[in-house]
């Protein structure tokens, strides 16, 4: 792939002239205001905003009357002026690229005719993407009802349609496990982002997401189930340092800190967010109530940018962050003492330059690491069937690089990355009960293949130490084309994946959308393939490297990456001044589909590989955007997630022997978030979350004589009964003649009824309700405000299960009622 290498080289390479500034991907709207006379007005309050998705920021012209909006996520704005002995001035303005746009205003004497370009609200902002998205600024994140420990993740969960909420923040993008992409500033990362596996930046720092659900543009790679563009906040412009410093504590003894400051001039600015947290439910547990679950985090992150002239722009992004954690217990096996640590560090440069006034040269490096240690209980015969340790490191180094060039109707981008991915891994596995059925041969003997591990006859570790490098090289070409009422996405991506096997794949993005003239309906369409890149986490070993005469195991199966091919159909329609609505198919059908699979119950995951997978459904997504205070959005999916056998990949797997939905099929979900702000004197505000998931699939109880043979505290969990009688950890169910049985906590198929597809069993319905009270100005300062908000997470203390022995999850419950108080100042 040398042509390659060389292109994206070439691009590094690419810059000179220029003028002005343009940050992580993000884009820039600049100008001047002048009088009817065509003289500079300063000291006026220029206003941008989209009712959508609720940013609005504001502007004061400088000396020259110049104005600048920058760090502006791509969608459409409104643009208004009020000045006193002026008419109000209004602009509509499309951020489709990095590209700075060009915005020169005019104001009109008040009383003088003149002709002013006045929008509506919804009906005017359906947006023309091809690609189906949903956009979130910080004001909503602010307001969120959210968990202390989830962050993030549980944004995106709740906010974005067609994604389905797991355990421990973990959510599933659009029918698939976890092919999510998430882009910062425009550094790609495509490696799982939960708290079991890495440490994610803090809310806190984000400025504002765009979720892409539907097809990604060619831009994207490697994992594109669910793309994430994430704008970090900028200190840039901010001659007077504000940000926010508060305190909280919660339920399970849970106090946390954050402090988040920005500022700086308009050549230097720096944010820095700085989190931490301890609390004695930081996973999800297997019980009800949480055993050996304590855990604390901490995290860093910096942006420093760095604007010497109009010619370039510098940032630099830094993130260091740890989090240590129990892993909890469960009542069969309560003197496990297991603990996992994970620490994180990011490096990533990031350096434009505009190239006179239709073409900007962007290029961001990257180092990012996460090492994952996982330690057994002291005594290896407390954990059962096995004591297992893990040492490993993912560390991931690359550059992308892109020219942008906007000319007439046209948004071209061309670019490239190149990224090394170097993976040491290190596991040890011991037997310690050999009549577990884990280590059973087909008789229900204990099988040989194990019997050099088996602790409890002599044997010792299993020990296994290998590390290889995936290496990965890109380029695409895309073009955003407006034609009158229809807009045109066409891109074509190649991408070169070179880790344990090697596959090159040519992958063409397609879509069109069109606006009814006069009719508030933007209609859309699209096509790609994709390559479906096997997870990092674990690779080595998933895939036999180095096993060769061991286990068993003849030949090495590395797992090959996975080929897509997807179609997603939508309309989105604006109905009067404040209402969107927006629905959407999506088909996808890929050869290889990832998911992962458990061991027992700790934390360690392995890739696997299905044969294919069909994966369908539709999206929807309901905007009431804000007026009088109060504004609103619903979000919901259906999804229907097949996968198909033989399996390659994955530790002490058992595959179900044909077509079978796979645990992240949920026949419905939807989210609900109300917002309302009272008065703004005080700022004082109240949000309420509702989601509702109708259950994942839940295979392992196929029916309700298998429930029987399950222990007691399984049993439990699941809320088994028979008649009026409930199971117990210390009086499980053994038998039952009643016709009034089955379980309130998982829906088990009546006798002989169970089929993996038509009629799997599934975790049952769950309505969860989250509260959110706040003041964000309780004194009536001026300058520093003093901050005071309050949380309640499932209000209505439901107790339900997010999985049951899932082989690709395992268990866990959701929160029960919790409660939070946070304490801040802004300034």
């Amino acid at each position: 792939m040398a042509a390659m290498v060389a292109c994206v080289a070439a691009l590094i390479s690419f810059a000179d002239r220029a003028a002005a500034q343009s940050l992580g991907g993000a884009g820039t709207v600049r100008g001047t205001v002048k009088d009817p006379t065509g003289g500079v007005m300063q000291s006026v309050e220029v206003k941008i905003s989209n009712p959508v998705t609720g940013l609005t920021r504001t502007s004061t012209t400088d000396a020259a009357g110049k104005y600048v909006f920058s760090n502006l996520p791509p969608n459409p704005y409104h643009i208004a002026i009020e000045a006193q002995g002026f008419q109000t001035l209004q602009r509509d303005v499309d951020v489709r690229s990095a590209v700075p746009i060009d915005l020169d205003l005019t104001l009109a004497l008040a009383g003088a005719t003149s002709t002013v370009q006045v929008v509506g609200h919804a009906e005017d902002l359906v947006e023309r993407d091809p690609t189906a998205h949903t956009d979130v600024d910080r004001s909503l994140i602010e307001k969120m009802p959210l968990e202390s420990t989830s962050g993030l993740n549980q944004v995106i969960t709740l906010a974005s349609p067609g994604v389905v909420a797991d355990s421990n923040g973990f959510f599933h993008p659009i029918g698939d496990h976890a092919q999510t992409q998430f882009s910062i500033d425009n550094q790609p990362i495509t490696d799982q982002q939960s708290k079991l596996y890495s440490n994610q930046i803090s809310q806190d720092a984000v400025e504002s997401m765009e979720i892409m659900t539907g097809v990604a543009p060619a831009e994207y790679g490697d994992k594109s189930s669910l793309v994430v563009h994430i704008v970090t906040k900028s200190g840039l412009d901010q001659a007077k340092p504000t940000g926010s410093v508060s305190a909280g504590y919660g339920s399970f003894k849970s106090p946390t800190g954050d402090l988040n400051v920005g500022g700086g001039s308009h050549a230097v600015g720096d944010f820095l967010s700085v989190s931490g947290l301890r609390t004695d439910r930081f996973l999800d547990p297997p019980e009800l109530q949480a055993l050996h679950d304590t855990g604390h985090s901490f995290s860093l992150f910096n942006r420093l940018d760095f604007h010497p002239n109009d010619l370039n722009s510098v940032h630099l992004n830094i993130q260091a962050a740890k989090s240590s954690f129990d892993v909890p217990n469960t009542l069969d096996q309560i003197a496990q003492a297991q603990h996992q640590d994970v620490t994180s560090f990011n490096f990533a440069p990031g350096y434009t330059r505009v190239i006179g006034s239709k073409t900007l040269f962007t290029a961001n490096g990257f180092v990012r690491q996460d090492h994952i240690t996982y330690l057994p209980s002291a005594s290896a015969f407390s954990d059962t069937p096995a004591t297992v340790s893990q040492d490993r490191k993912l560390t991931n180094i690359g550059i992308k690089a892109d020219v942008s060039y906007t000319a007439g109707n046209h948004n071209v981008k061309l670019g490239g990355t190149i990224s090394a991915t170097k993976l040491q891994e290190n596991f040890t596995l011991g037997v310690t009960d050999p009549t577990d059925p884990t280590w059973q041969d087909a008789n229900g003997n204990f099988d040989p293949t194990f019997a050099p591990f088996d602790l409890t006859n002599g044997g010792s570790r299993f020990v296994y130490n290998q590390s290889g490098t995936i290496k990965e090289q890109a380029v695409f070409i895309q073009d955003d084309i407006k034609a009158g009422d229809a807009s045109f996405k066409l891109g074509l991506r190649v991408d070169h994946y070179d880790g344990l096997v090697a596959k090159t794949l040519v992958q063409p993005r397609l879509g069109v959308s069109y606006a009814v003239p006069g009719a508030g309906t933007v209609l859309r369409a699209s096509y790609g393939r994709t390559m479906e890149t096997p997870y990092n986490e674990n690779l080595l070993l998933s895939s036999g490297l180095g096993l060769v005469g061991q286990l068993g195991i003849d030949s090495q199966q590395p797992l090959p990456p996975g080929v897509r091919n997807q179609v997603e159909i939508g309309a989105q329609q604006g109905l009067g001044h404040w209402l969107v609505v927006d629905f959407g198919y999506f088909n996808k059908h890929t050869q290889n589909g990832y998911d992962f699979n458990v061991l027992f119950n700790t934390p360690i995951v392995f890739p696997v590989a299905w044969d294919h997978s069909r994966i369908n459904g539709f999206t929807g997504r309901i905007n009431l955007v804000e007026h009088g205070g109060f504004s609103a959005f619903v979000v919901m999916a259906h999804t229907n997630a097949i996968y198909s056998p033989p399996a390659s990949g994955g530790v002490l797997l058992s595959p179900p022997p044909g077509d079978f939905r796979i645990d992240h099929d949920q026949k419905f979900n939807s989210t609900t978030n109300l917002q309302y702000v009272f008065e703004k004197t005080h700022g004082a505000w109240a949000a309420l979350s509702w989601r509702y998931d109708s259950g994942l699939v839940a295979g392992s109880v196929p029916d309700y004589a298998t429930a029987l043979t399950l222990t007691g505290d399984q049993q439990a969990a699941i809320g088994l009964f028979c008649g009026g009688t409930f199971a117990s950890p210390t009086s499980p169910i053994a038998s039952c003649s009643s016709s009034d049985r089955g379980a309130t906590r998982l829906v088990i198929p009546a006798d002989g009824t169970e089929d993996d597809v038509t009629n799997p069993p599934r975790i049952a319905p769950r309505h969860l309700f989250d509260l959110g009270l706040g003041v964000d100005n309780l004194f009536h300062g001026d300058k520093a405000k003093v901050r005071l908000r309050f949380s309640v997470i499932n209000l209505t203390n439901r107790d339900a299960l997010y999985n049951f022995l899932s082989t690709f999850s395992g268990t866990h419950f959701v929160t029960p009622r919790a409660y939070q108080v946070h304490v801040g100042v802004t300034f």
